[in-house]
């Protein structure tokens, strides 16, 4: 989808969808929307991104438009910004069971990518049953200890 940046950042995007069309706002919640055109499309997901949809037959009021991307820009130039929040990492029992038996696993998970440990810790801790995550723990201590990534060739 077409998107327009500012100092290599996105501020603008564009979207289209079965029923409508939208224009998204990255640090849209910063701005001001007197004319309460804005919705957060995934409410209690999304912080920061709002988007301003159109229907068949819907006007653009171009200088409303106009008036909020250079808001975004002001915003943006004044270090206005919603980061996200960093998840930690839920390590299943099991995994943390043989990362204390084993240093070298442990050395060795630590050494790993964010991505890649939590790749491992879903892969193990997505199972409902304790046998099956244990045969998954078995198929992986080899490929954490070579450092490769559950999904790397």
């Amino acid at each position: 989808m077409p998107h327009y940046t500012y100092d290599k950042k996105i501020l603008v995007g564009l979207a289209g969808f079965k029923n409508h069309c939208a224009i998204w706002f990255h640090q849209g919640v910063f701005l001001k929307d007197k004319a309460r055109k804005l919705v957060n499309a995934q409410e209690g997901t999304t912080k920061g991104l709002r988007q301003w949809r159109f229907e068949e037959g819907d006007k653009v009021d171009t200088r409303l438009l106009k008036s909020y991307a250079v808001e975004s820009i002001n915003n943006h130039k004044a270090g206005k910004k919603i980061t996200p929040a960093k998840k930690k990492l839920l390590i299943p029992k099991e995994l943390a069971a043989a990362l204390e038996k084993s240093a070298r696993l442990k050395k060795n998970f630590a050494a790993l990518t964010p991505g890649k440990q939590k790749e491992y810790a879903e892969h193990i801790g997505s199972d409902k049953q304790e046998k099956t995550r244990m045969a998954r723990l078995e198929k992986i201590m080899l490929r954490i200890n070579a450092g490769i990534g559950l999904y790397d060739n």
